[in-house]
């Protein structure tokens, strides 16, 4: 019987938090209430990755992050303190930034296309004339070879006997019997089972499937059994010895054949728990035949974000987007779907079309304007990929979009249609994992950024054109996570999320102040701007949602945003001048911008925690299994990675923890304040109760709520426990609060768990329930 958790914690493993480190936490986890711990990848990554995303070695447990003892040490310690060990995997790539460290890419390099582990990697030794394309110099071949940058060390070495190849810091290895070319370098590198090209060649003729447009992440292929058995052997032996009880799949929209992934996994765990990070788009469903047991809950995140945010309120953000856009000398704004299908258009034209290239190669004829139709399908699909034959709706969107757009393209349509249904063609086989990438780049990684209204809707798996849900819909979506994947994992922060689950909450309060932000934007702006109107209007928000903010982080955060958004500057050609005006927005946080800053803030911030708290108790008690993001039991004012990343003052809540329960005990309430202890209490109790009494939570049933404030009010029974939130604070307190508002309940008591305070049975006045804290959680009396 597959064992699963009730709830969990998510700890990002590094030589900043070793294994060794994490073992120390597990009785503080234990006493907070999770019933699992999360950890990030742990087999061997590039020497300093801070992520293990980037795996090198699939033997061992990653060095850096304590190795096979370190691990050993913290699944006992896990598990005396009752605590069960998810840990993420990394099916689809491997990083080969740094080849020598990375056993399987440096003997491909040296021996090339015979050896037994080329056929691990995704390359297409065709197009590369037999040789794996290295993007990697940063002038022409011949310019560096001209300036002496290629320097050949023909010193043998165990692995590698004819020496190595160096240019700067990279380090190649030669292939046997060249080291005698030493002294003829163009021959030399003819002699190689790789060839150098300048860096911006990875866009267009990079011969290997990588992972989104990261060249140095190189896809592997796991749908081959000696590739699967080779990369899963350790990873199966921490199971099979209880080092670890469940798996976390990382990026399966990679692989060739998602599905026949997780059927070999359940086959090869004995059907251990384990999750998909499989983002979902608004109305999509997990295909119900996989054999997983579910995502790690970005479709929950979404649901959970727009119950916080006023519908009314975004339309008057639209209006100053267009405001402030005139204001800039930029055209008026794109519909959301619009906006897309052009981000997407301009990644497969830009940082991908070595993947539609490699599309076209595939085909098993030619066709006239193939690759501009090709680039137009995967900009048009509505979803990140299908599974054919499941998803063939989203195919046929496609096409029907696509030449609904590009006319002129439709005798491409006709043909390529046909071959990309047929699942026996490589070309059909490839295109979905080629929309996933294109949607990454294009949607979460450009489109966001360049959607600026309000920094809450732009959150991964979510459609910001679906500003706010009503709570009857909150509801439903509830009622069908439990129906249908009872174990998918919710989350309200991860280590990949744009903005702390605290920092969305904070800026969905614009969403009820709208012309007050208005006026603060414009007072900003006086301080500071880019000259680009929603550009400041983003940066502005990350200063407001994280305030108080160092200007070093902001300007991190502003360079990576402006360059993701690649309007005016981008990654591969930064425009220096303007992002001047990127630093000078961050330095004006530690400037004239920090008085307007401080008084607003101090204005919103209380509705802000009102959200927070109200989110994480809803997501605690929802359906599925909670997991909560290390640090964020308290308030957590991040921005997107690396900021999301940084260390955690675990000292300090656990601290604060038992601080927290002595007070409690003798009736002491903690206030809603900087400390965060009011979400330490909040966290504390609801995944105590969960995992304590599980039984209480086995069904989902919507509280009736009655009166005239009843819009900001959800409420729901579980089967012994009942959940109230607050929602739109600002709204509440402008009609005068909760007036005569009541919650009806069974004739029977019980306590909130909260306050202590006990509930007299029968229905519950919300001014009464909710005067100390915009969120109550009632156990039933048994």
């Amino acid at each position: 019987m597959t064992r699963r958790p009730l709830s969990t914690y998510r700890l990002q493993i590094s030589r900043d938090l070793p294994l060794d480190a994490a073992a120390e936490l597990a009785p503080y986890l234990a006493d907070l209430g999770a019933s699992w711990v999360y950890v990030s990848p742990l087999l061997a990554a590039v020497h300093g990755s801070t992520h293990g995303y980037d795996v090198v070695d699939h033997t061992r447990v990653d060095a850096d992050r304590g190795g096979e003892a370190g691990l050993e040490r913290f699944a006992a310690a896990a598990h005396d303190a009752g605590l069960g060990v998810l840990v993420d995997i990394v099916p689809n790539h491997v990083g080969v930034a740094v080849p020598r460290q990375n056993p399987w890419w440096w003997e491909v390099l040296r021996l090339g296309r015979q050896t037994r582990r080329a056929a691990a990697f995704d390359i297409d030794w065709a197009a590369g004339g037999g040789r794996i394309l290295l993007p990697l110099l940063g002038s022409a071949p011949d310019e560096a070879r001209a300036n002496g940058e290629l320097v050949v060390d023909a010193t043998p070495a165990a692995d590698a006997p004819d020496g190595v190849l160096r240019y700067f810091e990279h380090e190649l290895p030669l292939a046997p019997g060249t080291a005698a070319l030493a002294d003829d370098l163009p021959r030399l590198l003819a002699a190689q089972h790789y060839e150098l090209r300048y860096w911006e060649d990875q866009n267009t003729d990079l011969t290997y499937r990588r992972f989104f447009a990261v060249s140095e992440l190189a896809g592997v292929r796991v749908e081959l059994p000696d590739v699967f058995a080779d990369s899963h052997r350790e990873i199966l032996r921490w199971l099979r010895e209880g080092l670890a009880d469940g798996l976390r799949v990382d990026h399966p929209d990679g692989l060739v054949d998602p599905g026949g992934y997780l059927e070999q996994l359940a086959d090869a765990t004995g059907r251990a728990y384990t999750l998909v990070e499989k983002i979902l788009e608004p109305g999509e469903a997990l295909p119900a035949w996989w054999r997983t047991d579910g995502t790690t809950g970005y479709d929950a995140l979404a649901e959970l974000d727009r119950l916080f945010v006023n519908r009314d309120g975004v339309a008057a953000l639209d209006r100053l987007d267009a405001r402030l856009r005139s204001e800039t000398g930029l055209p008026p704004a794109l519909a959301w779907p619009d906006l897309i299908h052009d981000t997407k258009r301009m990644i497969a034209d830009t940082l991908l079309v070595a993947e539609v290239r490699r599309l076209v190669r595939t085909l098993p004829r030619g066709i006239v304007h193939a690759d501009d139709a090709l680039a137009e399908l995967v900009a048009c699909f509505p979803v990140y990929r299908a599974y054919l034959p499941e998803g063939s709706e989203h195919l046929r969107a496609a096409f029907a979009e696509a030449r609904r757009r590009r006319p002129d393209l439709d005798a491409a349509f006709t043909e390529l249609e046909p071959l990309l249904r047929d699942t026996s063609l490589e070309v059909a086989q490839r295109f979905p994992q080629v929309t996933g990438a294109v949607m990454a780049k294009g949607v979460e990684d450009t489109a966001f950024y360049r959607y600026t209204r309000l920094g809450t809707l732009t959150e991964v798996g979510a459609d910001p054109s679906i500003p706010a849900v009503t709570v009857e819909e909150f509801h439903e979506a509830q009622r069908a996570r439990l129906a249908a994947w009872p174990y998918s994992m919710t989350t309200l922060s991860t280590h990949d999320t744009k903005r702390s689950e605290d920092v969305r909450a904070r800026l969905a309060v614009l969403s009820e102040v709208p012309e007050r932000w208005a006026e603060v934007l414009e007072e900003l702006r006086a301080v500071a701007t880019t000259g680009h109107g929603p550009l400041d209007a983003l940066l502005w928000q990350a200063a407001v949602g994280a305030w108080p903010i160092p200007s070093e982080r902001l300007l991190a955060y502003a360079t990576k945003a402006a360059r993701e958004a690649a309007e005016r500057t981008t990654w591969q050609r930064p425009d220096a001048a303007f992002e001047e005006g990127l630093a000078a927005v961050a330095q004006a946080v530690e400037g004239d911008a920090a008085p307007i800053l401080d008084r607003f803030v101090a204005e919103i911030a209380g509705h802000g925690r009102s959200n927070s708290l109200a989110a994480k108790l809803l997501q605690l008690t929802g359906p599925g299994v909670p997991d909560v993001y290390q640090g964020s039991e308290l308030w957590d004012l991040s921005l997107v990675d690396p900021d999301n990343r940084r260390p955690v003052d675990f000292a300090l809540r656990a601290r604060m923890l038992r601080e927290l329960d002595a007070e409690v005990a003798r009736g002491i309430l903690p206030p809603i304040d900087d400390s965060g202890a009011a979400k330490l209490l909040v966290t504390s109790r609801a995944l105590r109760l969960r995992r304590d009494n599980p039984e209480l939570f086995r069904f989902y049933r919507p509280a009736v709520v009655e009166g005239a404030a009843a819009e900001h009010a959800v409420a729901v029974h579980r089967g012994g426990a009942t959940a109230i939130a607050t929602r739109l604070p600002v709204g509440l307190a402008r009609r005068g609060g909760w007036g005569d508002t009541v919650m009806m309940r069974p004739d029977i008591p019980g306590t909130d768990l909260l306050t202590g305070r006990r509930i007299a049975p029968g229905p519950v006045r919300l001014a009464e329930l909710l005067d100390t804290y915009p969120v109550a959680l009632i156990e039933l009396a048994r």
